[in-house]
């Protein structure tokens, strides 16, 4: 497995398999982040996400939706990405750091907790879930 560095970061796909994306921890940024590259775009979260999510989903202890959605679009309510931007998540609101690149959050750090063993996810075309193990 990849150190998630940004020298060797984490090769993922979206849940559908649709898409690839690569992630690395970036501690020393202010506050620290994990990069989200899709193509040319970057995208920030809170580097807290991982471990945060992880034990959101593990208090929720069944399935959850996933809910990917556009900053600009509301997220489905109870899913990944609603609890992402939460006002009474444990940042306090967005985990996203960049205005305009804020959302997907319900896309890109599921298949990233896969991958790293914590949490189950589901591969279909549409409307998948995950859980933690």
């Amino acid at each position: 497995m990849a150190e998630g560095t940004k020298d060797d970061p984490w090769e993922l796909r979206t849940a559908p398999g649709s898409s690839s994306y690569t992630m690395y921890r970036d501690p020393g940024a202010d506050p620290p982040a994990l990069v989200c590259q899709v193509g040319s775009t970057a995208l920030r979260y809170h580097l807290s996400a991982v471990e945060d999510l992880h034990a959101w989903l593990k208090e929720r202890g069944d399935w959850v939706p996933l809910g990917a959605a556009d900053e600009s679009k509301p997220a489905a309510e109870g899913s990944v990405e609603a609890w992402g931007r939460a006002e009474d998540n444990p940042v306090g609101g967005w985990y996203g750091l960049r205005k305009g690149y804020r959302g997907r959050f319900g896309m890109y750090l599921p298949p990233l907790l896969e991958e790293l063993g914590l949490v189950e996810l589901t591969h279909d075309k549409r409307n998948n879930q995950v859980r933690a193990r």
